[in-house]
C-alpha cells in the first residue's frame, strides 16, 4: 500500500473532526483575503504547526500517549513570520506556547495582578513590574488577529492534527508558490486505530495492558505531492543521537522532497540547529 492509500485508509477510519465546517469556513475566508490582494499578487501565507499531538488510548479518552513539546519554537517562529510580512495559519496544540507570550512573566497569572479597594469598588491592575510586557503582548497579538494576519486553529489528538492539516493544505493550493509550510509540531509516529480502540476507560483490574500501536502514515509525501504540491515546505527533524541526526535529516529531505529540513539534537536544540536545503 502506497502513502496515498495509507493516508486515505487513516482518514476513512478516523473519528469525525469536530467543527470541521467551521474550520473550513475560517480557512476559506482567511485565504481568500490573501489570494485577492490588490494587483500585486497573493500575499505570502505560511502554515506553522506547533506543539505535540496526543494518541488516545480510549475513544472516551482518559489516558493518552504524549510527548514533551512545549510549542515554543512554533510560537516564536510565528512572531518572526508575521514581522517579515507573512500571514500565518497557526495550527497549535491546546495549552502550549502562544505567539507574543514568551516575554510574559513566568509568575502564575494571578500573581501578575494587584487589587486595590475602596468603599465603592474593587480595581484590578497589572503589577507595574509586568505592565509593559503584558501590554506589548496584548497589543501585538490583537493587531495580528484583528488585522487578518493571524488565524489560530487548535488541535489535541493525532486525528485532529492530520485532518486539520489536510484542510489547510488543500485550501492553500490556490496560493501556489506563495504558500509555505513550517512543520514544527511534534507529530506522533504511532497510534491506536480508532476502530480497535477501547470505547470506555481501560480497567486496571483486567491486568497488565498489552496494546499494539500502528504506524501513522507518512503524510509529508502526500502533502508535497497531492495536497499542496507547489508550496514551499520546511520540516523539523529531532533526534537524541547526534551520530544519526544529519543522516536522518538528509533522508527526510530527499524522501519527502522537502525544500528544507531543520535538524536539531535533543540536548542542544535551543542553542544549535542545522539547516539542510534541497538544491
Amino acid at each position: 500500500m502506497d502513502a496515498v492509500d495509507e493516508t486515505s485508509s487513516f482518514f476513512d477510519t478516523a473519528p469525525l473532526l469536530k467543527d470541521g465546517d467551521i474550520i473550513t469556513r475560517k480557512l476559506t475566508q482567511f485565504i481568500d483575503q490573501k489570494s485577492s490582494s490588490s494587483g500585486i499578487g497573493p500575499r505570502r501565507v505560511v502554515c506553522v504547526t506547533s506543539g505535540g499531538s496526543t494518541v488516545p488510548l480510549e475513544q472516551r479518552c482518559v489516558r493518552y500517549i504524549d510527548n514533551f513539546s512545549s510549542g515554543h519554537r512554533g510560537a516564536t517562529s510565528t512572531e518572526y513570520f508575521l514581522k517579515s510580512g507573512y500571514s500565518v495559519i497557526f495550527l497549535y496544540r491546546r495549552g502550549t506556547c502562544q505567539p507574543y507570550c514568551r516575554s510574559l512573566p513566568e509568575d502564575p497569572l494571578l500573581e501578575c495582578f494587584q487589587v486595590t479597594e475602596d468603599d465603592s469598588c474593587i480595581q484590578v491592575q497589572v503589577q507595574e513590574s509586568h505592565s509593559e510586557a503584558v501590554k506589548t503582548a496584548i497589543s501585538e497579538h490583537h493587531a495580528a488577529v484583528s488585522g487578518g494576519f493571524l488565524l489560530k486553529l487548535p488541535f489535541t489528538t493525532i486525528f485532529e492534527y492530520l485532518q486539520i492539516l489536510r484542510l489547510i493544505a488543500t485550501s492553500m493550493q490556490m496560493l501556489g508558490p506563495s504558500g509555505m509550510f513550517y512543520l514544527a509540531a511534534a507529530v506522533s509516529d504511532f497510534y491506536v486505530p480508532w476502530e480497535s480502540m477501547a470505547v470506555h476507560k481501560i480497567q486496571s483490574a483486567s491486568g497488565p495492558l498489552d496494546m499494539r500501536l500502528a504506524q501513522v502514515p507518512k503524510m509529508l509525501s502526500v502533502l508535497r505531492k497531492v495536497w499542496a504540491p507547489t508550496a514551499f515546505c520546511v520540516s523539523i527533524k529531532l533526534e537524541t543521537d547526534k551520530e544519526i541526526l544529519l543522516e536522518k535529516a538528509d533522508a527526510a529531505l530527499k524522501r519527502y522532497k522537502m525544500n528544507a529540513v531543520v535538524a536539531n539534537e535533543l540536548s542542544s536544540r535551543k542553542e544549535v540547529v542545522k539547516l539542510l536545503f534541497l538544491l
